[in-house]
């Protein structure tokens, strides 16, 4: 066994039990999280306006807190692009990640450093749970590629501006950084097109083992490996045995990605989000993701078809039941206050609480 595979196993085994003792106490996990972010953030511009000072209990916090979307926070968020410090978190964010909204144009998330090592920490034990559970830890040896956007940072504002999967880019650890592609070259290659072609330039040569990407990103790369090979991506690849995807459902896609590949191999999903990383899947015979309740966010809860009402149910996560659809709404350490990403979910687990 090779060095990586034998480190990859150990830190797997201790990653999984960490995770289960946060699992197993979910509610005081929750509640740790919860004064934790409104301790930090009590002396913020937020916090003073919301009265953080004076919150003693949840029932205080949604008193204080309305629900919002990114239109209730751009106030703040626009006082934190001018320079401003401790507005919604403690002093200023280490960047924005730039999303495209469809009501709001353009949005600028807040990343700090604590949600950043969060960000990073989530994703690499996503692998290392897929490692424990599934015996697999032979893809640590070969390449990995991630299709994600452009590490570059646009620096002409106060604070960095980027997209999240090219800001995550710039903090992949030192000991992957071997096993990582495309280059940094190649991912600051904005065109996509030009992009891919240059990727399969780099990785045809190589012995590809995970591969990771929002799936119609993944979807094109194949097609042109095929088309530039005449083969499946499984002759290409004879070692690939991982495919990490999140941001959509993958369903649509499986059906043709298992075409394109001729074999099959695993799938690892994650819910990630600019706002924070939410879920990832612990088990590969388990329905649903695994919800992050040690990851620097405190959920609320509301019933879908209640949401606009005047006064709908609001509940944290000892409150949830299996088969509701809820909307997710994130308190989080980027200072994220009450806010609704547009995301609904249904519970399909409690011991532990997963989540589709």
């Amino acid at each position: 066994m090779l060095v990586k595979s034998f480190l990859g196993k150990k830190l797997a085994r201790y990653v999984v039990s960490q995770t289960q003792k946060w699992s197993q106490s979910p509610i005081k996990t929750q509640e740790k999280v919860f004064w934790d972010l409104v301790k930090t953030a009590k002396n913020t511009a937020f916090g003073k306006d919301h009265h953080f000072a004076e919150i003693r209990n949840y029932e205080d916090f949604k008193a204080r807190v309305p629900v919002r979307d990114y239109e209730g926070l751009k106030s703040y968020i626009e006082r934190i692009q001018k320079g401003e410090k401790d507005v919604l978190w403690k002093g200023r964010p280490v960047s924005f990640a730039k999303t495209s909204g469809t009501t709001s144009g353009a949005k600028y998330i807040p990343l700090t450093k604590a949600s950043l090592e969060h960000q990073i920490s989530a994703a690499k034990n996503a692998l290392l749970h897929y490692i424990e559970d599934s015996g697999n830890y032979h893809f640590v040896n070969g390449k990995m590629i991630f299709l994600q956007g452009s590490p570059e940072l646009n620096t002409d504002s106060i604070i960095p501006v980027g997209r999240l999967s090219g800001i995550v880019a710039n903090y992949v650890p030192s000991y992957l950084q071997s096993n990582r592609l495309p280059s940094y070259e190649t991912n600051c290659i904005e065109d996509w097109e030009q992009k891919v072609e240059a990727i399969i330039d780099e990785t045809l040569p190589q012995d590809m083992r995970l591969i990771s990407g929002i799936p119609s990103w993944v979807q094109m790369y194949f097609e042109r490996l095929h088309k530039r090979t005449g083969k499946k991506i499984s002759e290409v690849f004879p070692n690939f045995s991982l495919f990490v995807f999140g941001g959509v459902n993958y369903e649509p896609y499986r059906k043709k990605f298992e075409e394109l590949i001729g074999k099959k191999v695993d799938s690892l999903e994650l819910y990630p989000a600019s706002e924070g990383f939410i879920a990832f899947q612990d088990k590969q015979e388990e329905k649903g993701l695994l919800l992050l309740l040690d990851y620097g966010i405190f959920y609320e809860f509301i019933p879908a078809e209640e949401y606009y009402d005047e006064n709908p149910t609001r509940i944290s996560l000892k409150e949830v039941e299996l088969g509701v659809n809820y909307v997710i709404i994130l308190n989080t350490n980027a200072g994220l206050w009450g806010y609704n990403i547009g995301d609904t979910v249904q519970f399909t687990c409690v011991e532990p609480y997963r989540i589709v």
